[in-house]
């Protein structure tokens, strides 16, 4: 009894360890599920983050085309990403806003299909809104220069005026900021480098010290001409600025321009005067994507430089080419509609 009940037991233990050994056979099937399940998410993740932002892609193959001065070849296929709402974009982006009767294939190169006339228009509409954004920020930093002199007393202590580079504050060096052939700074030109430097140190542009001088000729020991004299008040300026008043040494630039440019022609009895000044320039921050361009370039080799060319070249040729296969299908269409 004994020895077939240990039988038995024995016959049971047998078949659990068949049936455990079983079991160990199918766990590969939810192995299986789990990779499954992290495929489909990777998926799922690679998809959400290929929805490209059309207007910033728009943006950006504008400033390209502006830059380089037609449509550049590493956008081609661009326009065949997917946009925010999930759908798929046409072959080619038609910036005239028309589709002249022709219907985009993938067969098509974008290149072809892009007006070079609606890129240049839509890089100058985008270059007047942000040139339209930083002089209404320059006024307001005027606004703010001229109210801080004015609270102070200070009122004709400086004068204000727009070139090229952006805002000009123009502080007469007649007895105000330095003696006559000197480049020492005055107390009532300390006075007026504090009273404006707080508005100066708020602002994110980049400031540029310009020394100038009248059309009198020096000749000193310390100054051999007006070039090392315009030089040395600018950056006598510029060194108050940073020590004293804590203006960023890094956001400032100094030149010394002699009298290469007046206010006044020599001529004038008032240029002894009025041409013997430091401008602090607040320079407009506007984004020159041509400048970057030239600098590129300039610094690129010179088989770079032709291939830029070369891709410039080939993308007028086709516009010109779309532009006549264009006029010639208006023509038909002319000859043969109601």
């Amino acid at each position: 009894m004994s020895g077939g009940g240990h039988g038995g037991g024995h016959g049971r233990r047998g078949h659990d360890e068949e049936h455990e050994e079983h079991e160990n056979h199918e766990r590969w099937l939810v192995s299986y599920a789990d990779m499954m399940t992290l495929l489909m998410v990777l998926f799922i993740v690679m998809f959400a983050i290929s929805q490209v932002d059309q207007k910033k892609f728009m943006a950006l193959k504008t400033g390209l085309s502006a830059g380089f001065g037609a449509p550049v070849a590493i956008l081609m296929g661009g326009d065949e990403l997917l946009d925010p709402g999930g759908a798929v974009a046409p072959d080619s982006v038609n910036l005239s806003g028309s589709t002249q009767g022709r219907t985009p294939t993938s067969m098509t190169d974008p290149q072809t299909n892009v007006d070079p006339d609606a890129v240049a228009q839509l890089a100058k509409a985008t270059e007047r809104a942000q040139v339209a954004k930083e002089v209404k920020k320059l006024k307001e930093a005027e606004a703010d220069l001229r109210k801080a002199l004015k609270e102070a007393g200070l009122k004709d202590g400086a004068s204000f005026r727009f070139d090229e580079r952006g805002l000009v504050v123009t502080i007469a060096t007649d007895k105000v900021l330095f003696a006559n052939g000197e480049a020492t700074l005055l107390p009532a030109g300390r006075r007026i480098l504090g009273t404006i430097a707080p508005t100066l140190r708020g602002l994110p542009n980049r400031l540029s010290i310009d020394g100038h001088t009248n059309s009198v000729p020096i000749r000193s020991a310390r100054f051999p001409s007006n070039w090392e004299l315009s030089t040395d008040r600018a950056t006598g300026v510029l060194r108050y600025l940073a020590s004293a008043q804590r203006i960023p040494a890094d956001r400032m630039y100094a030149t010394g321009f002699a009298d290469t440019r007046p206010l006044l022609r020599a001529s004038d009895p008032r240029s002894l005067i009025a041409n013997r000044r430091v401008e602090i320039v607040v320079l407009a921050r506007i984004d020159n994507s041509a400048g970057r361009a030239v600098a590129e370039l300039g610094n690129a080799s010179a088989e770079a430089v032709a291939a830029v060319a070369k891709r410039n070249a080939a993308a007028k040729a086709a516009a010109a080419a779309e532009k006549t296969t264009t006029d010639g299908g208006h023509a038909a269409a002319g000859e043969t509609g109601h």
